[in-house]
């Protein structure tokens, strides 16, 4: 025989209610473009950016015939130009193929140093007495003559060409305010290297400091350290905007490559 079937109870206890606190809350979180819409090819910007490049690498290789490799290759601008012709030629690159876009904290740097490098010789440089040259010239260039090309080139058209580059090619809202302090161990870098440079050169050379602000011999270390204090200042000051102007500028195209 069969057991019996138990009876079914006329009333089935509730259960306890489950608290809100307890259950869990998936929080939102930022999906990049990128992570869903494949890059395109975008020919025109290729083209724009090894334009770029090209005149980068064309004003270092003018500088270095007129100052030759040992002087021209000791500025920062030069520095800054040559790592601009790298990203430039990459970003071109993966425009072209198409691939996705280098890091934002690699071309917001680039930018910054192209950007530093024209305010510093325009504000600086471009009118100091005697005159600001790259080479031993003692007399300011002439306009149109190749050491004022070269001049231009370095701090006038390659710092404009990689502003454009970024207001109207790049995507917006990739940089963030902690790369602003990481940007500045370039520039630090290159202080300690411009500073242990003079100690291997004659102190009757006119090329031993190659920024007046930077001359020890005229203004004595701690007015220069000082000088060098500000312009670090000034730069981080400058990666803080540049961030900040990232975020709020709209983007000028809606996939990021």
């Amino acid at each position: 025989m069969t057991a019996p079937i138990p009876p079914i109870p006329r009333e089935i206890p509730d259960l306890p209610a489950i608290p809100w606190e307890s259950t869990p809350v998936l929080q939102p979180s930022y999906v990049p473009v990128s992570a869903v819409v494949a890059p395109v090819r975008r020919p025109l910007v290729a083209a724009f950016r090894l334009l770029t490049a090209l005149a980068a690498a064309g004003g270092v290789a003018l500088e270095i015939l007129l100052a030759g490799p040992a002087r021209a290759l000791s500025y920062f601008s030069v520095h800054s130009a040559i790592l601009l012709v790298v990203v430039m030629l990459v970003s071109a690159s993966r425009s072209w193929r198409p691939r996705r876009a280098l890091p934002a904290s690699i071309t917001g740097a680039v930018l910054l140093y192209a950007v530093i490098s024209a305010l510093v010789y325009h504000l600086l440089l471009a009118h100091t007495n005697p005159p600001f040259t790259m080479t031993d010239a003692t007399v300011p260039p002439v306009r149109w003559h190749a050491q004022w090309a070269a001049l231009q080139v370095l701090h006038t058209l390659v710092p404009l060409a990689a502003v454009l580059d970024w207001l109207l090619l790049t995507p917006a809202s990739r940089m963030h305010l902690r790369q602003a302090a990481g940007w500045l161990l370039f520039p630090l870098a290159y202080l300690i290297f411009t500073l242990s440079r003079a100690m291997f050169v004659p102190t009757t050379s006119p090329s031993r400091y190659l920024y007046p602000f930077l001359d020890v011999t005229a203004h004595g270390y701690r007015h220069s350290l000082a000088n060098a204090l500000l312009l670090g200042l000034a730069i981080y000051a400058l990666g803080l905007l540049l961030v900040a102007l990232d975020h709020a500028r709209p983007t000028p195209t809606r996939r990021r490559v």
